[in-house]
């Protein structure tokens, strides 16, 4: 019998995907967990696995696709049946029920594999890409945000989403009721409750502004001819392009941010990681990252306010009693940030083996969903390309992150002649709602000083 193979539900918030790469093609033989097809989301990219021993009979993708959860991409019969009937044609696990409202937003059909599209398949495309143009255009024209439930229509109001997106609407001050879902059944994501926050924002003339151009979105300004001036070539952003996109914009149009800058001398440091490193495996080889990790872990226990987010609507700063750090990795796919969890419960060789094993996993593509979430605090490190300071963009709904530039040997006074001493520049930025400027300064020197001097860290009593 023929048996169909669907697209899982690889994590919450996540609706849709965009296929990368097929791995198998009608005719081979498959065996269980056999790697199907890549696929890209917001968060990752994940493999989709076989779910049997057996033979592909069909492909109903192609690369390039975008591809929904619960949608049916590939067929096969199972070792030891035969083929009896054809597949179902792809499409969504669950039917979507009539809209509610009639300019409410329609998902977007799942993506047919190339060569596959009929001429009516096209116009009826065509039909809903316009209609969804309208109905956006209609949303940026009436920007005003919906009026809010009342008591008798919130027991039956009951909104299709996942807690991480009901929690994500909570941070930023949104009410889920208010948001419509672009999902299968109206299902909201994160994208759709931030889309929702960027229409609010549209009624302030300044921020709709910063938003609508920083963005690349519907409000970015046309383009000139650039083939006027000599050839050019067109590259299809990637799914992580296009969300590093819209969580920088974001992030740069609601959050008030400040940079700080300070100078450690890491010479002792740098001198023991170095001795350390010549008897180490490559495994186990230390790098100023992973040290930057713990020494950061301990001034989060004791500056709490950094390892916290702003919860605007309930008018509470949410301070986490974990440590798990984000460290941003640099990949030909664009930048990722895998999440080393519980920072300030491991030794310093512990995550150097940790941070190794990670980076790679990310260079690799390898990471999960799971991978990339949780994070209270970001690590970004260009030493290793160079630069003497930058001023990284705060990643919501944290409220601080630390940037690294290339380490220097530089001329100290000691007050009676200048030493040669190495010195790294440190960039703390963080959203001055929750920070103050005192703070950030203190959170940063305390690093600066227990780069110098790590036996601070044994100073502190345990939070």
């Amino acid at each position: 019998m023929t048996q169909e193979i669907r697209v899982p539900e690889v994590s919450d918030g996540v609706t849709k995907g965009q296929v990368i790469g097929l791995s198998v093609a009608v005719g081979d033989r498959v065996e269980v967990d056999q790697t199907l097809l890549e696929l890209e989301t917001d968060k990752a990219v994940v493999a989709l696995p076989s779910p049997f021993t057996g033979e592909i009979t069909e492909i109903l993708v192609a690369a390039g696709d975008e591809v929904a959860i619960g949608q049916v991409v590939m067929a096969g019969v199972p070792e030891g049946e035969s083929a009896d009937r054809a597949p179902a044609a792809a499409a969504p696990e669950k039917p979507e029920p009539p809209s509610a409202t009639p300019s409410a937003r329609q998902p977007e059909p799942p993506s047919e594999p190339a060569g596959r599209k009929t001429a009516a398949t096209a116009t009826a495309a065509k039909a809903s890409a316009a209609a969804a143009t309208a109905d956006a255009g209609q949303a940026e024209a009436h920007p005003a945000l919906p009026p809010p439930r009342t008591a008798a229509t919130a027991p039956q109001d009951v909104p299709p989403a996942s807690p991480l997106v009901r929690r994500f609407a909570r941070e930023l001050g949104v009410d889920i009721h208010a948001v419509r879902g672009s999902g299968p059944g109206g299902r909201i994501s994160e994208q759709d409750v931030r889309e929702f926050v960027k229409q609010a924002l549209a009624g302030r003339a300044d921020a709709g502004a910063v938003v609508a151009h920083a963005s690349g979105g519907a409000g970015q300004r046309p383009l000139p001819d650039f083939t006027k001036w000599g050839d050019i070539e067109r590259e299809p952003l990637s799914q992580v392009r296009k969300i590093i996109a819209d969580n920088m914009a974001y992030a740069w149009a609601t959050a008030p941010r400040v940079t700080q800058d300070d100078k450690a001398d890491i010479t002792a440091v740098e001198g023991f990681r170095l001795d350390f490193n010549r008897k180490a495996p490559a495994a186990d080889k230390l790098t100023m990252t992973a040290i930057l990790l713990k020494i950061t872990a301990a001034a989060l226990r004791v500056f709490p306010a950094v390892n916290s987010s702003l919860d605007l609507a309930a008018g509470e700063l949410i301070r986490k009693r974990y440590v798990h750090i984000g460290v941003a990795v640099d990949t030909p796919a664009g930048l990722l940030v895998p999440v080393i969890r519980d920072v300030d419960r491991k030794g310093l060789a512990t995550l150097a083996r940790e941070l190794n094993a990670t980076a790679a996993k990310t260079r690799e593509r390898r990471l999960t969903p799971a991978d990339l979430e949780g994070g209270t605090f970001t690590i970004s490190n260009l030493g290793g390309i160079g630069g003497t300071h930058f001023t990284p963009i705060v990643y919501a709904p944290q409220v601080a992150i630390l940037g690294v530039s290339r380490a220097e040997m530089e001329p100290v006074w000691d007050g009676r002649e200048f030493q040669p001493r190495l010195r790294l520049p440190l960039s703390l930025s963080y959203d001055h709602r929750a920070i103050d400027g005192a703070d950030g300064a203190r959170f940063l020197r305390w690093i600066c000083a227990a780069l110098e001097q790590p036996l601070l860290l044994m100073m502190e009593d345990e939070q």
